[in-house]
């Protein structure tokens, strides 16, 4: 295995300094078999199957009602661009939940986090469907979306825990497919509900499916996150024989200081300049993806005449480009990874994870230009869906390699640097598609969604550019936890 130190010089522990004391210090061996990396594989995927429904049920409840935004607006008697407001302030919180959820878990462990939130998900979407206002939907739906978001927060983290980084991105990849697929599927399948079942269906399934999900966390989840597991070893240890022991990487500060500190550090995280700029970039997607997304029905519906179920089934084509991507361009995320580190005498660089960035740097834009003009143009819907499948592949290239980017530079802390980079994305995912709709009646749909495609010109070099700075700037910018 090649001398891979992860978390410098991004990261810096602030508490790494304190003396040394005469307890015998726990760790992990490789072959542990309580190490998380030495599990056997079944036992490892049954966790990531767990976590990634989780991740791909809150994003699909983001979007699962927006073919039914019109039915509940004429239901609860008001505007279908109030009824986006639900959207909003669910895939807002999706952003801002982690910015909570993801350093608690590194305090009290993965598991506890999965089970209680992911329960107060599925409970929520019963008094959502009972929703007998607007305003009772919106209020319901944001706080769902926090709860909800704990799949996000703490997935890129449980992997981390369990997966070696010459073999991590592939298994990361098809666990992404859920904060992708999830708003990709949503509208197909809730294209059918809200038209043979009424949209107040859509949150009953919901409820039933997340219900089903969480009962499978509570008997099959396992706790990964070593200093949880390593505590309560030095627990029973000194139980057993009376002894003093201590672990590695414990935090002997009090609960409130730990805390504090948890707390803070996916915001020391975020400003970091290569963090920023690289969540700014992913924000981007997500306001591009949620934009399309919710006006989809406009655009297929009142340009081309398709059902709420027919313009459900077209979410399949970006759906088709994750799936494409996954398969077989995020498994040479490792690949290359492993050639650079080779070729660099066996030293890892996290920015061995970025050369593929490239692919889906180029890809975004000209999938967006081709889109926007095949609408604007009214060429035939089969050739404007050929470019979602395009943009699809584009954005798992991206999100993939710079998630993997976030997890190598922060390994420990994995689960605090997505959530650093996931608040912008969500953000901008929410809030962005609210204006969308004025900006294409303004401007028409060839220049409305050539916007978004110029703004991925703009920052298309970011991926070479820190590939060769990225070192320098890491350096320079150093994290301090």
């Amino acid at each position: 295995m090649p001398d891979h130190n992860e978390q410098t010089p991004l990261l810096r522990d602030g508490d790494a300094e304190e003396g040394a004391d005469n307890r015998e210090v726990l760790s992990f061996s490789k072959e542990d078999s309580e190490n998380p990396r030495a599990w056997p594989k079944s036992k490892k995927f049954i966790n990531v199957g767990i976590v990634a429904s989780m991740s791909i049920l809150s994003p699909l409840a983001s979007s699962m009602f927006t073919p039914g935004i019109s039915q509940i607006a004429e239901d609860l008697k008001t505007s279908s661009d109030t009824v986006i407001g639900a959207t909003t302030g669910f895939t807002v919180m999706l952003g801002l939940g982690p910015l909570i959820l993801a350093p608690l878990s590194e305090t009290f462990g993965r598991r506890k986090l999965y089970i209680i939130c992911f329960s107060l998900f599925a409970l929520l979407q019963i008094p959502t469907a009972l929703s007998p206002n607007v305003e009772t939907l919106i209020a319901i739906r944001t706080l769902s979306g926090f709860v909800g978001s704990v799949g996000i927060a703490n997935g890129g983290g449980t992997i981390s825990d369990m997966f070696e980084p010459q073999e991590r991105a592939g298994v990361f990849g098809w666990y992404l497919l859920g904060p992708l697929l999830g708003p990709t599927l949503g509208p197909l399948f809730g294209g059918f509900t809200v038209q043979r079942l009424g949209w107040r269906w859509i949150f009953w399934i919901l409820t039933i499916v997340c219900g089903v999900n969480t009962l499978a966390g509570f008997f099959f989840l396992r706790e990964t996150y070593a200093p949880v597991l390593l505590y309560s070893r030095k627990l029973q240890r000194e139980r057993e024989d009376g002894g003093a022991y201590s672990f590695e990487g414990e935090d002997r500060r009090p609960l409130t200081t730990k805390l504090a500190g948890s707390l803070t550090r996916p915001l020391k995280i975020f400003v970091q300049p290569i963090v920023l700029v690289m969540s700014a970039y992913q924000a981007l997607v997500f306001a591009t993806t949620y934009s399309l997304y919710t006006n989809m029905q406009a655009i297929y519906g009142g340009e081309y005449g398709f059902s709420t179920e027919q313009v459900g089934l077209l979410y399949l084509f970006p759906g088709l480009g994750f799936l494409t991507a996954v398969w077989f361009v995020v498994p040479r995320i490792d690949t290359v990874y492993n050639a650079l580190t080779k070729r660099n005498n066996g030293r890892a660089k996290p920015e061995f994870r970025l050369p593929l960035a490239n692919i889906g740097a180029v890809i975004v834009p000209l999938s967006l230009f081709a889109f926007a003009w095949t609408v604007e143009f009214h060429v035939h819907w089969l050739a404007t869906l050929v470019s979602t499948f395009f943009y699809g592949i584009g954005q798992v290239v991206i999100f993939n390699t710079v998630q993997n980017y976030y997890i190598d530079s922060f390994e420990q802390y994995a689960a605090s640097a997505i959530a650093a980079g996931a608040v912008f994305r969500s953000v901008a995912g929410g809030v962005v598609p609210l204006f969308a709709p004025s900006l294409f009646d303004r401007v028409g749909y060839g220049w409305g969604i050539s916007v978004f495609a110029f703004v991925g010109v703009a920052i298309a070099p970011a991926p070479v550019i820190f590939y060769y700075f990225g070192a320098r700037t890491r350096e320079r910018f150093a994290v301090e936890l």
